[in-house]
């Protein structure tokens, strides 16, 4: 019998209570989105400031405190508050730490405050489980614009144990995250490796001839597929949105309109100021498969005895050259001259496969979601998910029982 077993046969055998949130915190959503700002060291929180249930101060705004102090009273924060998302990114949330106080935050998201003896992790927890998000998904259900106000949030039910069982489920589900972002930051140690010898390999001296794109490459615009666009669709559209997830998120249609074919390199010509999909690349696995959309373009080898398509795929994704169009102000929408325009060297195709190789074994560690340590944390997430549910599932205490 583990610890935790232990502790509920011994402390709550005949079940737990559920209290409603409104009973257990206070729950506060009175900001409101200043109209102007200054650098008077008052962080201003908004829900997109919130990732992986963190705060991220770094990108907070900074507010005046004299022209916004009406709602600086209202919703200023307090060390351990709970802020959750409920317009919006609804359930996105975190706990508020001291290094980003003083700050207040505006109507999207809740302050929520405890007023019982709880443990705020166990509450913390409670709010990211999976009854959470059925019960978010109720709530909305039909809603144009999703969003949950105070008295559903505050109905929300949670299983109250006692103190020493809330430990213990922290404990446990603490080991959990500590884990995954212990492989978080070693994939992120591994990415700056990964891009520190991307880079010394393929800088060349003047032994490397350097060659524009547009003498080795044949070019082709993709096309509109917005009318074509079905839910099941024989071709995936290779849109931005696809390209940017590396394949993940796709859209289909019935017509390939425009196709492409097996080691054609895909790039998206199109993107917000200061986007990353913007010349992001794609190199395509097989014949048949995709249809290519309007702001993504074709680019395919003329001489397979120059060069190949992979070690082409690593010049060009990202390429710094493209990127420089990017004025951080204004959408960039690169042009066919600009692309087939820059510099790109070429060595020896012996030199090309052994760089593609190394790159690639780096390339499956770090961005890989069927292998590599993308794959360990996505394992992991969903481990931690599993108990996380689990371990916040508890019987009912009855009421004939409590009395």
């Amino acid at each position: 019998m583990s610890k935790l077993e232990k502790l509920i046969a011994e402390l709550c055998p005949n079940g737990v209570e559920y209290k409603a949130l409104s009973n257990i915190c206070e729950l506060i959503t009175k900001g409101t989105t200043p109209k102007r700002y200054e650098d008077s060291g008052v962080r201003f929180i908004k829900i997109e400031n919130i990732t992986d249930s963190k705060i991220a101060n770094t990108k907070m705004t900074f507010i005046s405190d004299t022209t916004h102090n009406g709602e600086l009273k209202r919703s200023i924060l307090k060390e351990n508050d709970i802020i959750f998302g409920i317009a919006g990114a609804l359930g996105k949330c975190a706990i508020v730490e001291n290094e980003v106080l003083p700050a207040n935050t505006n109507q999207a998201l809740a302050i929520i405050r405890l007023r019982s003896d709880v443990n705020i992790k166990y509450i913390f927890y409670s709010l990211q489980a999976n009854s959470m998000v059925k019960y978010i998904e109720k709530n909305v259900k039909g809603s144009a614009q999703p969003n949950l106000n105070l008295q559903q949030l505050g109905d929300f039910s949670i299983p109250l144990p006692p103190l020493p069982i809330q430990r213990e489920i922290v404990r446990i589900l603490d080991n959990f995250t500590e884990l995954t972002a212990e492989l978080t930051a070693e994939l992120t140690a591994r990415k700056k490796q990964y891009n520190y010898y991307r880079d010394e390999l393929l800088t060349f001296g003047d032994d490397v001839p350097m060659v524009t794109l547009g003498e080795v490459v044949f070019f082709t615009n993709g096309k509109a597929h917005e009318n074509d666009i079905v839910v099941n669709g024989k071709y995936i559209v290779v849109n931005s949105k696809f390209i940017s997830t590396n394949g993940q998120v796709s859209k289909y249609a019935d017509k390939q309109i425009c196709p492409v074919y097996r080691n054609d390199i895909l790039m998206v010509m199109s993107d917000l100021p200061n986007g990353q999909a913007l010349a992001k690349c794609y190199l395509v696995s097989s014949d048949n498969k995709y249809t290519l959309n309007q702001r993504i373009c074709s680019l395919r080898i003329k001489n397979e005895n120059e060069t190949t398509s992979k070690f082409l795929h690593y010049i060009l994704n990202r390429n710094e050259q493209l990127l420089s169009y990017n004025n951080g102000t204004d959408q960039t929408n690169l042009k066919k001259d600009q692309v087939l325009g820059i510099l790109i060297p070429l060595p020896t195709l012996a030199e090309q496969e052994r760089i593609v190789a190394i790159l690639d074994r780096f390339d499956a560690l770090t961005t890989d979601i069927s292998s590599g340590l993308p794959a360990e944390i996505a394992a992991r997430k969903k481990q931690y998910e599993y108990y996380r549910d689990r371990l916040l599932m508890f019987n009912k205490l009855l009421k004939e029982q409590r009395d």
